[in-house]
């Protein structure tokens, strides 16, 4: 963009110059012009340097139509001197009131959103039943809708209700989905609750995505432009630390209020999780409604998205009736017979910024990977996946980044759900010390242009996602191997003191092997060439040993199987499960216990804040905080064992003769080693990028927006983010790379070409005159029939023959 671009330019002074004595300025409707008509065809000279044109400047024309007194020079109209206090030169505007409201309005908003949708998908997966795959789509269709409904906000605010209305009426919505969402995870009332919570969700979707594009309008429209560009500056920057205020007090708070609260019997209390942003919401239509009489409301300008696509359509069909009889500057020029300049000229600023916008998605691709891609990710990265059928796959939404990495911070554990609070709090630190130190820093080498500033947030982001492939080659060194198609994993755990050996049948170099005392056999490359596979077994051992039967298990593919030795499980003494070898999904460690004792002993497993029990006769895996851990049977202890973030365990106790125990645990799947602090530098270069992306993006939809299409452009530009989950499903789906660090290198790359696609773009953008004139002037003349009202229509500058001029006449 042009140095100039953000100058302060007085309209012509054919259509706004009012000439008055003694150097006074009056109301427009005070001038005395004569002739406006016949001014507005003069081709006259603006004013420059914020000096007032004098009488001798002005063409003979115009002193014919202009009344002197006494001989005293012009001064500037009373739109020219708004010019000169726009640069600050005359008058100074007190920064309105009334946005206070509004953007406390917006914090109470965005924690009633972000706090519902930090527990919504485990609400849907542990309340509702639903797979984590159905969760996981019903959680992304309800982003997407949210923010694909801004276009409807849009429309019914600039055709309909106005921005004030709008907000206050899809707010009540709003409030009525938070409510349904509420009551149905109340599970004494009995109440449908999939029912209530689609509905729910829908009116949510409906209420939050119809006010987003209407409520950053709104708080602009109480500047006064472009007098207090500035101020309107810092508005745009405090709006969207309120919006991470928000987002970061109930990430915080609401897992809090689903997790350590109990409540109608069950174990966490997701009607607290939810009730308390439905009240946040209603606080915020409280203080929306309690602002009212300081905010300037415009009226609506009408149904804009049908009048756009109607200038639209007139043009293009216009065009192709019209383009050799009768060629036009600009192909929207076509639609001149039907609609006026000023309407014409609007949508040409519309499309250019459309235009400008086609890049963007790229950016939000990248962006709301850290909901996904850097939270949820393929279960499996090794170079065996192209191998692994899809149905083995779990979803690239459920396995975590951050459960895979080590949160051990030496007296606390820092939990991968926290790390979400990471993004706003980095916003709500970056956004002041944007104005103060990096604005001004970037200044001095020459970055000072919105345009400019958007694409330094866009190669931000490129360079955030380089950063997370680098952390992610180090991660996969970290990962399982898991079982893929025509092999299977075989675990053989002894709880005796004696050696035992198995002849078997499988087809490896040395089908016989000896499992050594309270030990573990591992095979994790059993290839079943026609699965399943009739895995057939012989046990031999010391006669002094206990004894155990011949048998066979029938092992299938893509899973790990796992073999128990326990003489005192009446039961069965040879037990044989499926097991489970990945990360788990949520970076709570598992652990097993197999104990050889009395079989209805209790077993007890004692941290420093949580316990757990089970009986001995039980082998399935249970769900533990990592900690250090005291082991009892029957309260007498066994031993100590840590147990890590991201581990299986398996732990093999024996009841010796004296009545002692003896036992040995064994890491199944080996516990996070990378530590979850390393994530740190992607989120911050990342943060850094939205900051600068974002904030500069809301300001230059508003500030290049025409006065009428204001919300229809925020929408747009929110429309930018669903088109950039659209971009992430489809590259997930595609899925192009076995190496998830492969697609993350390929994220970055296509940020880096699309923004050198935006730089070329946004050279070759013109940007809108906020202060160009407002008078309209129909591009054909007086809107009628009469030929000798038509204005005369100028032959193209290119030198080709007008031939509408020839049929006019």
């Amino acid at each position: 963009m042009p140095d100039n671009d953000n100058d302060i330019k007085p309209a012509e002074a054919a259509a706004v110059a009012d000439v008055v004595p003694d150097s006074k300025t009056t109301a427009a409707g005070d001038s005395v012009q004569e002739n406006p008509a016949k001014e507005s065809s003069h081709h006259d000279e603006p004013a420059t340097n914020g000096k007032a044109r004098k009488l001798a400047e002005l063409d003979q024309d115009q002193d014919s139509d202009i009344k002197k007194k006494n001989n005293m020079d012009l001064v500037e109209s009373s739109n020219f001197a708004n010019s000169v206090e726009a640069e600050g030169q005359q008058k100074k505007y007190p920064y309105p009131k009334s946005v206070f409201f509004i953007i406390s309005n917006e914090f109470c908003e965005r924690f009633n959103y972000y706090g519902m949708r930090t527990v919504l998908v485990l609400y849907l997966s542990r309340q509702l039943g639903y797979s984590d795959d159905t969760a996981t789509v019903v959680f992304h269709i309800f982003t997407m809708f949210v923010y694909f409904l801004c276009v409807f906000g849009a429309i019914i605010s600039d055709s309909w209700l106005g921005k004030f209305k709008t907000i206050l009426y899809l707010s009540l919505v709003y409030i009525c989905g938070s409510a349904l969402l509420t009551l149905g995870a109340i599970g004494p009332l009995n109440l449908p609750v999939e029912t209530f919570t689609m509905l729910g969700l829908a009116l949510i979707a409906l209420g939050s995505g119809g006010i987003k594009p209407c409520v950053a309008a709104f708080g602009g429209d109480q500047f006064k432009v472009p007098e207090q560009l500035k101020q309107i500056t810092s508005f745009f920057s405090l709006f969207y630390f309120s919006i991470n205020a928000g987002s970061l007090i109930s990430t915080t708070v609401t897992p809090i209020l689903r997790e350590d609260v109990h409540c109608f019997g069950d174990i966490n209390c997701y009607p607290l999780a939810f009730g308390v942003p439905a009240v946040l919401m209603v606080v915020s239509v409280i203080i929306f409604v309690l602002g009212r009489p300081l905010y300037k409301i415009k009226p609506p300008a009408g149904n804009m998205v049908v009048l756009v696509s109607s200038t639209i359509w007139t043009a293009i069909t216009t065009k192709c009736k019209e383009k050799k009889t009768n060629p036009r500057e600009h192909w929207l020029d076509y639609a001149d017979k039907k609609y006026d300049r000023k309407m014409i000229d609007d949508v040409k600023v519309l499309m250019r910024v459309l235009f400008l916008y086609i890049p963007l998605p790229i950016f939000w691709a990248l962006f709301d990977q850290q909901g996904s891609r850097w939270t949820f990710q393929e279960a499996n990265t090794t170079k065996n996946l192209s191998k692994i059928s899809k149905r083995f796959f779990y979803d690239f939404f459920e396995k975590s980044l951050a459960t895979r990495m080590d949160g051990d911070m030496g007296s606390w554990d820092l939990k991968p759900d926290q790390l979400q609070v990471l993004n706003p709090l980095l916003i709500l630190v970056f956004i002041p010390l944007y104005d103060v130190a990096f604005y001004p820093l970037l200044s001095l080498v020459g970055i000072r242009r919105p345009l400019q500033k958007l694409t330094l947030g866009g190669i931000l982001a490129g360079i955030a996602f380089i950063i997370s492939g680098i952390v992610e080659l180090n991660l996969e060194k970290t990962y399982p191997v898991l079982p893929y198609s025509h092999n299977a994993q075989l675990r053989i755990f002894n709880t005796e003191n004696c050696a035992y050996e198995f002849a078997t049948n499988l087809p490896i170099d040395q089908p016989k092997f000896t499992v050594q005392p309270h030990s573990v056999h591992t095979d994790k490359t059993v290839w079943l060439e026609k699965p399943p596979f009739n895995f057939e077994y012989t046990i031999s051992a010391d006669p002094s040993c206990n004894q155990y039967a011949s048998g066979s298990q029938k092992m299938e593919d893509y899973t790990a199987w796992s073999m128990f030795l326990n003489a005192r499980n009446l039961t069965n003494q040879v037990a044989w499960e499926k097991d489970f070898v990945n990360k788990p999904s949520d970076s709570y460690p598992l652990v097993r216990t197999v104990a050889n004792v009395e079989q209805q002993r209790l077993i007890q497993w004692k941290g420093k804040s949580e316990s757990y029990e089970v009986l001995a006769n039980e082998t399935k895996l249970i769900r533990m905080s990592s900690s250090n851990y005291d082991v009892l049977i029957d309260n007498k202890p066994v031993g100590s064992y840590h147990i890590g973030t991201g581990g299986v365990y398996t732990l093999l106790v024996k009841e010796l003769a004296n009545g002692e125990y003896e036992a040995a645990i064994h890491e199944v799947t080996e516990p996070n080693s990378v530590n979850i602090l390393w994530l740190i530098p992607q989120y911050v270069v990342m943060t850094l990028g939205e900051v600068m992306f974002s904030v500069t993006g809301l300001e230059f939809s508003y500030a290049q927006a025409p006065p009428s299409m204001k919300s229809v452009l925020q929408a747009c530009w929110l429309l930018t983010v669903a088109f950039g989950n659209v971009i992430v499903v489809i590259i997930a789906e595609a899925a192009l790379f076995d190496s998830q660090a492969s697609e993350f290198f390929l994220f970055a790359g296509l940020m880096f070409a699309d923004m050198l696609l935006f730089m070329y773009m946004a050279y070759n953008y013109q940007p809108n005159d906020p202060n160009k004139s407002e008078e309209v002037e129909p591009l054909t003349g007086a809107q009628n029939n009469n030929d000798d009202n038509r204005s005369a229509i100028q032959a193209l500058d290119t030198g080709v023959a007008n031939k509408g001029l020839e049929l006019a006449e």
